[in-house]
C-alpha cells in the first residue's frame, strides 16, 4: 500500500480536478471499504490513465496528512516524475468533508511548497507548460460562476410571458389573410420599462398579451419596433400595475468559450418558467433563421425549445445574449443573439425612433486562399484579403470600390485570405461582423489593393435592400388585378408558397433571380403574372403565369405601381404586355375594364389593388387637386 508509483506522462496539463477527485475517492474507499471499492476499480483505472496522460511538467508527492509520511505504512504516496525543476501550486482544493486531505509536495529542488487545502474552496493552480506559465482560475459562485438558483432570483421579477395572436398574408391570394393561430414566447424587462423578445414571437401580430411570473393577469402590450434582420423586437405595456415590483436585467458582455450559462423561458411543456443551464459552444456569423440574415450568434449546449424564444441567457447576474433558435435534428444545439447586437437594435431605435437595419458593403467578395490567385493580383507574400467579384449598384461602395479590387483591411483591421479578422484570443470571425456592427451612414475605412499599388479610400456604410425582399412581416402584400390577370411584385414569401422544399419545387427561373440578381436603381422590383383568374377576356392566357413582365405597351416597367399607372392611364384601344420568352398579351383596353369588375364579384375580392399601392394614388391625386 505504500509502495511508489511512477507514472509516465506524454503531454501537459490542461484539466485535471475532476479525474484527481475520482482518484483520491478511490483510494479512500480502498482504505476505509474495500469490499464496496472493489467494483469500482475501473473507476481507478480510467482517472489514472486521464492523470497520466495530462501530467508531464511536474513531480509530486501525494500523501494522506492524518498520516506521518515518513512513518505511516497507510499513508498513500504517488510519485509523479519529472524531467524539469517545475512546480505546481494546489491552492483551496475543493473536497467534501466525506474525503480525506491530502497533501502535495513538490520533489523538485527549487520547490518547497506545501499546499493550503480546504474544504469549502476550489481550485487555483499554475502549472508550467511549452515553455510559458498558465494560469486558471475557478471561481466559486459568488465571484461569477452562473448558478442556476441565482439565475431563478433574477428571473423571477424579470422573464415574462407573452402570447400572440397573429395573421400571416397568404401570398398565393395576396388579397386575404391565412387563418389566425395562437402562440406564445419569452420577453424580459429592460430599462425604460421596455420589454425585449424576439421578432418571430410578435411578426405578422394582430393581439399581443404579457403575464408576469406569479400573476393570472395578462396585459395588452404592444409593439414599439421590431427589427426582423436580427428578430428582436420591444414592446410597451402602459399599464401601471404591470410594472409593480418588476425588475429590468442589465446587458453584460459576450461570454467566452466553455462558460456556462442559464436559459430562461416559457419553452412548451408546461405553463411555469423553466430554466435550463449550458455552456458557450461556439462564438461566430450564424444564418438567422427568422430575417434570413448572417449575424454574430453564440452556439450553447442548453436545450432551446419553442417558447424559450425571446428568453434571456443569463451569466453571472447579466444578461449574455436572447435565446432564438435551435439547430433542428440535433440535440441540445441552441444559439443565443449576442449583445453587442442587441445593443445596436436598442441604440438605433433610440437614436432614430424605429428600427434602421443593419449596414453593408454591398459586396460579393472571393477568397484569396490560392497562391496562383494571389501573385496574379500582384500581392506580396505579406499581403493577405479577399477579392471583390460584384458590387450592388445601390451601396456607396459601387462608386469608390471596383470589380478585382482585394481588400486589405477594414478599418485597420486586417483581413486574412480566408475572409478573417482577429476575434478575441485565438479566435476568428469573418469581417462582415466589423460591417454590420457600424451605425447607418457611418464612414469607414477600406485599405485596397488596385493594379499593383494600396489605396485608403473611405465608403459610407448604410442598410442594403435586396432585389427581391427575403420577408415581407407586418406588411400586407402588393397586387394589382386586371382582367383577370394578377401582377405581383416577386418576394421570398411568394415562393415559400411553394412548400418547405420551394427552392426545388418553386418555378426555377424566378428561385434564380430571386437569390442572385442586383436592383439596378432604387425602387426596382420583379414583377410577374402570377395567375390568371379564368374568364373569357383571357381564355388562352392561363399558361402565361409565373412570368416576369418586362413591358406595358412597350415601356420598361420599374416596378407594380409603375406598371399599375401604365395600365390605368392606357389611351390606345389595345392593351399589350410583354412577359418572359418573348410571350405576349393583348387585351381590348376597353373590354378588359368591364370584364374587371365582373371577375372581381365572381371571385370575391374586395378591390383590384392592394391598399398601398391605392393609398398612393389617391394622395397623389389630392396633392394635384391641393396644387391646382
Amino acid at each position: 500500500m505504500g509502495r511508489v508509483k511512477p507514472l509516465l506522462a506524454s503531454e501537459n496539463l490542461t484539466t485535471f480536478p475532476f479525474h484527481f477527485f475520482c482518484f483520491l475517492q478511490l483510494i479512500n474507499l480502498l482504505e476505509e471499504e474495500p469490499a464496496k471499492a472493489k467494483p469500482r476499480k475501473a473507476m481507478l483505472g480510467s482517472s489514472l490513465r486521464r492523470v497520466r496522460r495530462l501530467w508531464s511538467s511536474s513531480s509530486f508527492i501525494i500523501t494522506n496528512n492524518s498520516c506521518s509520511l515518513e512513518t505511516s505504512k497507510t499513508s498513500r504516496i504517488i510519485h509523479l516524475p519529472s524531467s524539469s525543476a517545475s512546480k505546481c501550486l494546489f491552492n483551496n482544493i475543493n473536497i467534501s468533508k466525506n474525503y480525506r486531505y491530502y497533501n502535495c509536495f513538490s520533489t523538485a529542488a527549487t520547490s518547497n511548497v506545501t499546499a493550503s487545502l480546504s474544504s469549502k474552496k476550489n481550485v487555483c493552480r499554475t502549472t508550467q507548460a511549452r515553455g510559458r506559465q498558465r494560469r486558471r482560475v475557478i471561481k466559486n459562485n459568488s465571484n461569477g460562476k452562473t448558478n442556476a438558483y441565482a439565475a431563478i432570483e433574477l428571473a423571477l421579477d424579470s422573464v415574462v410571458k407573452i402570447f400572440t395572436v397573429s395573421s400571416s398574408p397568404n401570398y398565393a391570394l395576396p388579397w386575404q389573410n391565412k387563418s389566425q393561430r395562437e402562440s406564445t414566447g419569452s420577453g424580459f424587462i429592460i430599462p425604460g420599462k421596455k420589454i425585449l423578445t424576439n421578432a418571430h414571437v410578435v411578426a405578422d401580430n394582430t393581439f399581443v398579451l404579457v403575464r408576469k411570473h406569479g400573476s393570472s393577469t395578462k396585459f395588452r402590450a404592444r409593439v414599439e419596433a421590431v427589427g426582423h434582420e436580427c428578430d428582436l423586437a420591444i414592446l410597451v405595456i402602459e399599464s401601471e400595475e404591470f410594472w409593480e415590483g418588476m425588475s429590468c436585467l442589465e446587458l453584460g458582455d459576450i461570454p467566452f468559450l466553455q462558460q456556462a450559462v442559464a436559459v430562461v423561458g416559457y419553452p412548451q411543456g408546461g405553463d411555469n418558467i423553466s430554466i435550463t443551464k449550458g455552456v458557450v459552444s461556439r462564438v461566430e456569423p450564424t444564418q438567422y433563421v427568422h430575417g434570413a440574415t448572417q449575424l454574430m450568434a453564440i452556439q450553447i449546449d442548453a436545450a432551446i425549445n419553442p417558447g424559450n424564444s425571446g428568453g434571456p441567457a443569463i451569466m453571472g447576474n447579466k444578461v449574455a445574449g436572447v435565446a432564438f433558435q435551435n439547430l433542428s435534428g440535433a440535440e441540445n444545439i441552441g444559439y443565443i443573439i449576442p449583445v453587442p447586437v442587441i445593443k445596436h437594435f436598442i441604440t438605433g431605435v433610440e437614436e432614430n425612433g424605429k428600427y434602421v437595419g443593419f449596414c453593408s458593403l454591398g459586396l460579393s467578395c472571393q477568397t484569396t486562399e490560392n497562391p496562383q490567385l494571389r501573385n496574379h493580383f500582384g500581392m506580396r507574400p505579406e499581403m493577405t484579403g479577399v477579392l471583390v467579384n460584384r458590387i450592388n449598384p445601390l451601396s456607396d461602395a459601387h462608386k469608390i470600390l471596383k470589380k478585382d479590387d482585394i481588400i486589405l483591411a477594414f478599418d485597420g483591421v486586417p483581413i486574412a485570405n480566408d475572409g478573417t479578422v482577429h476575434f478575441r484570443n485565438r479566435e476568428r470571425i469573418t469581417f462582415d461582423h466589423l460591417v454590420s456592427m457600424k451605425k447607418p451612414n457611418e464612414k469607414a475605412l477600406v485599405r485596397v489593393l488596385r493594379d499593383g499599388e494600396e489605396h485608403e479610400l473611405s465608403v459610407t456604410l448604410q442598410p442594403l435592400q435586396p432585389l427581391v425582399p427575403v420577408h415581407q412581416f407586418d406588411k400586407l402584400p402588393s397586387y394589382y388585378i386586371f382582367a383577370g390577370l394578377v401582377f405581383i411584385p416577386l418576394t421570398q414569401p411568394y415562393l415559400h408558397e411553394y412548400g418547405e422544399d420551394w427552392y426545388n419545387t418553386s418555378p426555377r427561373r424566378l428561385c434564380e433571380r430571386a437569390l442572385r440578381e442586383l436592383p439596378r436603381k432604387a425602387g426596382e422590383q420583379l414583377v410577374i403574372l402570377s395567375q390568371v383568374l379564368m374568364d373569357d377576356i383571357n381564355a388562352g392566357y392561363e399558361r402565361l403565369a409565373e412570368l416576369q413582365v418586362k413591358k406595358v405597351n412597350g415601356v420598361e416597367i420599374e416596378n407594380l405601381k409603375h406598371l399599375c399607372e401604365l395600365v390605368e392611364n392606357c389611351s390606345n384601344e389595345n392593351l399589350r404586355f410583354d412577359l418572359d420568352d418573348d410571350r405576349v398579351v393583348v387585351l381590348n383596353y376597353h373590354s378588359a375594364k368591364i370584364a374587371t369588375s365582373k371577375i372581381l364579384k365572381r371571385h370575391r375580392i374586395p378591390s383590384a389593388i392592394s391598399s398601398d399601392l391605392s393609398g398612393e394614388q389617391n394622395s397623389e391625386i389630392q396633392m394635384a387637386s391641393c396644387t391646382s
